[in-house]
């Protein structure tokens, strides 16, 4: 990528991609999405990656949301192919068949709240802050924010924080489940390559389809979703990973997983 405004470093199957834009709290603007649509991408096929970790430059915001100085030159049309646009990326974020957390080190707010939703984990210091503002701007969250929140932290919450525009600290956002872990600065991303270094340890297969049976499954009916779990699993049973895992299980050792 000829910009810098996404970094990306490789770490043992680990993918690190970190928004650069610390000078404007890692405010989103087309340069960033069109470099994040590119990773996203390419990790689609990608069969060395496992894990990508998403976070932000400097300590004072993991991303703000949209660049809103660049929104002032974009007309309605413009907004509308813009939201297309990234609704898409951040579906395919969505739906990469490798876990993906967050590790926002600092506020997250509007669009910046909304790219973390679409990750699996979440990880955050503690005392940032929080929130789906945009009405407060006489729009609303148009990323994804009002239907990931509300199938995340349940209806009734979701509804007061965007409603009311009210911002929430780390420690609440854990109380909510929106996280799965609040650290000390200094820890985040330790905390973030301590899932993902757990991640490594299991069985790709699994792992891809586990995430695949969850995702998959929560938009279905039940009985269809109990279903798609078994049709999942299928991958599982025929592959050498499973015997592999019940052989090092029985000879009491590590497992030596191939994702085949």
């Amino acid at each position: 990528m000829a910009s810098n405004e996404l970094l990306i470093r490789r770490e043992a199957g680990i993918v690190i991609a970190t928004l650069n834009r610390p000078e404007k709290m890692n405010a989103l603007n087309k340069e960033v999405f069109e470099q994040l649509k590119h990773l996203v991408t390419l990790l689609e096929t990608d069969s060395t990656a496992r894990v990508l970790i998403l976070t932000g430059a400097g300590d004072k915001a993991f991303c703000v949301g949209a660049d809103l100085k660049e929104r002032q030159g974009m007309n309605e049309k413009d907004i509308l192919v813009r939201m297309d646009y990234v609704k898409n990326i951040y579906l395919k974020l969505e739906r990469l068949k490798i876990p993906t957390i967050a590790a926002i080190n600092g506020t997250a707010l509007g669009g910046g709240l909304e790219l973390a939703l679409a990750c699996d984990l979440r990880v955050a210091v503690e005392k940032m802050t929080f929130g789906l503002p945009e009405v407060d701007l006489a729009i609303m969250p148009g990323n994804g924010g009002t239907q990931r929140l509300s199938r995340l932290i349940g209806l009734a919450k979701s509804l007061e924080l965007i409603l009311l525009a009210r911002r929430f600290s780390s420690e609440e956002a854990l109380s909510l489940n929106l996280l799965n872990a609040v650290v000390p600065p200094g820890q985040l991303l330790s905390k973030a390559m301590q899932f993902a270094q757990k991640i490594l340890e299991s069985g790709p297969i699994g792992i891809r389809q586990a995430k695949l049976s969850i995702r998959g499954g929560f938009e279905r009916s039940y009985d269809h979703a109990l279903d798609f779990e078994v049709e999942c699993y299928k991958s599982v049973l025929y592959s050498k990973d499973r015997v592999e895992g019940i052989k090092a299980f029985i000879e009491k050792r590590k497992p030596v997983y191939r994702g085949e």
